[in-house]
């Protein structure tokens, strides 16, 4: 069963919230980070991508840049400031969306529920991006991102969480990409119902968050060696910052695809060569059902058809619309191999919508563009259900947590 556990938070005063909180730091570039970081040295930005207040071209992974990211961290708890509660919490955040709203559970959750897959995976992380924010929280000692959980639905959380909602909230504003964001802080015995609410709970899953997960578990075995920790020691490193969501307010956009060139072939040959293999109809932007894929090709949409490859497909996760492209387009058609390393591969989340799958294929930084059907939570939970591991790039989880709002000091 799962388990919360309330935590002393270090947060913004209320009045700075907005200005503090950011994006999270692995869905924008160094560049796109600079550019919504100029002007606020308030920004979470400086703490997360400090690499921004370094010269340009420094080597994101260079020591330079952890010791900045200390300096910076150190500089706003000053100036924000950023305040220590004065007992420990649980909170509710809630994102809204235009007409899409989700509230969620914010506490630290177990690392060892998350080693004995209590708290479940569905994704394989890069031993790179592991690295990175391994040092980071080591450098910090805090846990800076925010990792997104989700659960099956249970009522006892739903009936306490709407009590929560119903006070004065802690922070309420909308960030600059008009996504909503609303904290409380639950009472004493607010919290202690969740707690006793979750036990119940018979497991969580990373929805979006692995490889922070992977990087608070990496870092409580680093902390714990250098601490001479004994067996049964326990420490604030023993746990992760989350929020937990349930599943049936979750909402999980397409991850669309470009591919920079045609592998030799002409647009002409490759819709040919397509042709001989699959049904490929003039189509639209957005596919209507799994086994669909729009592709935007030389100024015009087309639907791949991959109902009967589905059909062959060994395992649930064989059968979701990015395992089909990449297997039965990607791979054999235009020579992509590992779409976590080839260059000539770039992904675009629906948060962005078609039109700019049809700009980067019109401006020649693509000659193709792939658009697919969103894979469903009922996908996620069964396919992790099963041990099974999704494809990379397989969800786009919005709306996005911010970062800076809640810090776990370890």
């Amino acid at each position: 069963m799962a388990s919360v556990h309330p935590f002393r938070a270090l947060r913004p005063a209320p009045e700075r919230a907005a200005a503090v909180s950011s994006v999270p730091y692995d869905v924008v570039s160094t560049d796109e980070a600079r550019q919504i970081a100029a002007g606020n040295p308030l920004s979470f930005l400086h703490v997360t991508r400090p690499e921004i207040d370094l010269p340009p071209g420094t080597d994101p992974y260079s020591d330079p840049v952890y010791e900045k990211a200390r300096q910076n961290f150190t500089a706003l708890r000053t100036r924000a400031p950023l305040v220590v509660e004065d007992a420990p919490s649980i909170y509710l955040y809630r994102l809204r969306m235009g007409a899409h709203e989700q509230t969620g559970v914010a506490a630290c959750f177990s690392l060892d529920e998350y080693d004995n897959d209590v708290i479940k995976k569905h994704e394989r992380t890069r031993k790179d991006k592991e690295d990175d924010r391994t040092r980071h929280m080591i450098e910090l000692r805090a846990q800076t991102g925010v990792v997104f959980l989700t659960y099956r639905a249970w009522s006892a959380i739903d009936t306490i969480a709407a009590r929560v909602a119903a006070s004065r909230p802690l922070f309420d504003f909308t960030a600059a990409d008009g996504i909503h964001h609303t904290v409380w802080r639950a009472g004493a015995e607010q919290a202690k119902g969740l707690v006793d609410a979750f036990t119940s709970v018979p497991e969580l899953y990373i929805a979006d968050g692995h490889h922070r997960a992977a990087s608070a578990a990496r870092a409580r075995t680093e902390l714990a060696r250098t601490a001479h920790l004994r067996p049964g020691d326990r420490s604030d490193a023993d746990t992760f910052i989350a929020v937990a969501f349930p599943h049936n307010q979750v909402q999980i956009l397409a991850y669309n695809r470009i591919v920079k060139d045609l592998a030799g072939r002409s647009p002409e040959q490759f819709l040919t060569d397509l042709g001989e293999r699959f049904p490929v109809p003039p189509g639209t932007p957005v596919p209507a059902r799994k086994g669909h894929v729009s592709m935007y090709l030389a100024g015009r949409w087309y639907t791949i058809d991959l109902t009967e490859a589905r059909q062959l497909t060994a395992s649930y996760a064989d059968a979701l619309d990015v395992s089909l492209l990449q297997e039965q387009v990607l791979a054999p058609f235009l020579k992509i191999g590992d779409i976590r390393t080839d260059k000539r591969i770039d992904f675009v989340g629906g948060g962005r919508g078609t039109a700019a799958l049809e700009e980067a294929v019109n401006a020649g930084r693509a000659a193709v563009a792939f658009s697919l059907f969103p894979v469903t939570i009922d996908d996620l939970l069964t396919i992790a259900d099963e041990g099974g591991i999704m494809p990379p790039k397989s969800t786009w989880f919005e709306p996005k947590l911010r970062d800076g709002l809640l810090i776990h000091e370890i």
